[in-house]
């Protein structure tokens, strides 16, 4: 870990979903408070697992860490955060106005664009008011996958922006007022993130050649806003120690091929290459041994015999049967980031597009390219597309444009532009670009891939809010919108794949994602088990680890969480184009 040589105040923990942010994080943290520094460990992930990989029950507030002396967590909760903020903001005024005016306030502070303030707020009072935060020596987060996590660091310079030239003096979130207060610490919090002195930027990535290149785009947008101070962590890095073994000599090959083709605005930063470990990175103790030099006997689990247990998954092509036979209607892949959720959606579109079906795939992730998944290749039915925010932004302030402020005056077309200018509204177009993209299942299938859980159950969640948000913008809410949770809850409309690794975050994040689906009344499909190495013959002393580490989260999806699933092996050449992913449909673990 060369960032701790001299490590700053701020450390930023970012990359691609599944990638080990919150490990590198967590090892980061203790190993600082080992050393005797003071240390805060933030998640400002919606879907956040600290509390799991360090073993305490966190809340919004700093929580010690019973067993290192030395540090602290939290997780950035927007719900709580965002119930917090408008209590703030509407509290002063109760007993002052009368209750029908309170009552408009708290309407109006129940949006989905309260939630994000709410917790951007919090992020921009750790970062931007040192009083916080001056308790503590390092300040360390733990980011949610990078399209969140840039949009979150585009914030301070959005609403500082916004409100320096806003002259209505009002936005989506009431009187801007209240705001101004606020102002001072987001000018601190974009001093803090472009201080190379104060702030470091550690972009985690894994060998292989999709993380990299997002951890390049990643770079190169935050150097764009001023974040210099940058390191690279490479997690994962795997060498064959047993040369007879096909699958750890095709996993080595994988890495070096990514490496050879490292793009080259990551070669210059500095590197740290941490080893694939032999089992999940759960506990103080595991995190204490992240780095160790690869293939220590002290952490690598004894290969066991005898331990198969007979798993009765559901082979791939009657998962495709099944799809195929509501012959219209849309498709998720849902879970956490980094599971395989795009390969999977691809998969699945071009196996249905394979038998003479129609098909539209397409991404709600800002961070994900379908695209690349299909590698340029193409095929009769299928089309792709993704959601891009800057685009479907710029389409829906036209659209209101022309249609709300088709009839008003100057001034009124003036306050109209200027609230479509904040910030919010980014959200409120992708949440309108999904809403029309699930309504295209009604001609067709329609196959999405999500963004990572905490994004994504934010956005079902946050369904009534933003056509509440909709209906103040718009003269009237598109069918789309008001038909978006009826088809959602449809099970012969909507088919939901909950995609996970066979580790336990993975699971057990997924595990909560299908009961958040379920209080929204959606009931999850099947599940698909990606990467799995239980089926296959492995010898390496590291594989042999994951392999074994693997069957109580296996057992777990299907003996308890699963009504169906579907186990898909690790593959040994990445599947990427129409030939790579027609394997990853024909195969089938048999466990």
């Amino acid at each position: 870990m060369h960032y701790l040589d001299n490590p700053t105040r701020n450390l930023f923990f970012t990359g691609k979903g599944g990638v080990g942010k919150t490990s590198m994080a967590c090892a980061t943290a203790v190993r600082l408070a080992d050393q005797g520094r003071r240390v805060l460990l933030v998640s400002t992930d919606p879907a956040s697992n600290l509390d799991e990989v360090l073993g305490v029950t966190l809340g919004n507030q700093p929580t010690a860490v019973p067993a290192v002396s030395q540090l602290w967590a939290m997780n950035i909760d927007p719900e709580k955060a965002a119930a917090e903020y408008r209590e703030r903001m509407v509290g002063p005024y109760r007993g002052v106005l009368p209750d029908a005016a309170v009552q408009s306030m708290e309407e109006q502070f129940s949006g989905s664009c309260t939630v994000e303030i709410a917790a951007f707020d919090e992020f921009a009072r750790l970062l931007g008011d040192a009083s916080a935060t001056e308790d503590f020596d390092h300040i360390v987060f733990d980011t949610a996958p990078t399209g969140h996590t840039l949009r979150l660091l585009t914030l301070p310079s959005a609403w500082s922006g916004y409100m320096e030239t806003n002259t209505s003096g009002t936005s989506c979130l009431g009187p801007l007022a209240g705001l101004q207060k606020q102002q001072a610490i987001y000018r601190s919090t974009v001093e803090s993130l472009s201080d190379a002195e104060r702030t470091t930027l550690v972009l985690v990535t894994r060998p292989e050649a999709s993380t990299l290149r997002e951890a390049d785009r990643t770079s190169h947008e935050l150097r764009e806003l001023g974040v210099q101070n940058q390191a690279l962590v490479i997690n994962g890095m795997f060498r064959a120690t047993t040369p007879t073994d096909e699958v750890a000599v095709a996993m080595q090959s994988r890495c070096e091929s990514a490496l050879e083709t490292m793009p080259s605005g990551l070669s210059g930063l500095q590197r740290t290459e941490v080893p694939l470990a032999p089992q999940g990175l759960i506990g103080v103790e595991t995190l204490r041994r992240v780095g160790q030099t690869h293939g220590d006997s002290s952490v690598s689990p004894k290969p066991t015999e005898g331990e198969v247990t007979m798993l009765h998954s559901l082979p791939t092509s009657e998962l495709i049967d099944q799809l195929a036979a509501q012959e219209r209607g849309v498709i998720m892949t849902m879970g956490k980031g980094g599971v395989g959720k795009t390969t999977v959606a691809a998969a699945v579109a071009v196996a249905l597009a394979e038998r003479g079906l129609k098909v539209h795939l397409s991404t709600t992730d800002p961070a994900a390219h379908v695209s690349a998944a299909m590698a340029a290749d193409e095929i009769s039915g299928l089309t792709i597309s993704r959601i891009d925010p800057a685009e479907v932004t710029e389409a829906y302030r036209q659209e209101v444009l022309s249609t709300a402020g088709a009839d008003l005056d100057d001034q009124g077309k003036e306050l109209l532009e200027e609230d479509l200018r904040s910030p919010c509204t980014e959200e409120i177009a992708v949440f309108r670009a999904f809403a029309d993209a699930v309504a295209e299942g009604e001609d067709g299938f329609v196959v999405l891939d999500t963004a990572p859980t905490g994004h994504t159950i934010l956005l079902l969640d946050s369904a009534l809010a933003y056509h509440r948000e909709v209906s103040r913008q718009a003269n009237e809410v598109p069918e789309s919108v008001q038909k978006l949770l009826p088809r959602l809850r449809d099970p012969g409309f909507t088919r939901v794949l909950v995609v996970t690794l066979p580790e336990s975050t993975p699971v057990h994040e997924a595990e909560r994602l299908q009961q958040d689906l379920r209080r929204a009344e959606i009931e999850p499909f099947a599940w698909v088990i990606n990467q799995s190495l239980a089926s296959l013959s492995v010898h390496d002393p590291v594989l042999l680890g994951r392999q074994q580490s693997e069957r109580p989260y296996l057992q777990e999806v299907m003996n308890q969480h699963a009504k169906q699933a579907v186990i898909i092996p690790w593959q040994s050449t990445p599947p990427i184009g129409l030939d790579g992913l027609r394997e990853l449909m024909k195969s089938e673990a048999i466990c």
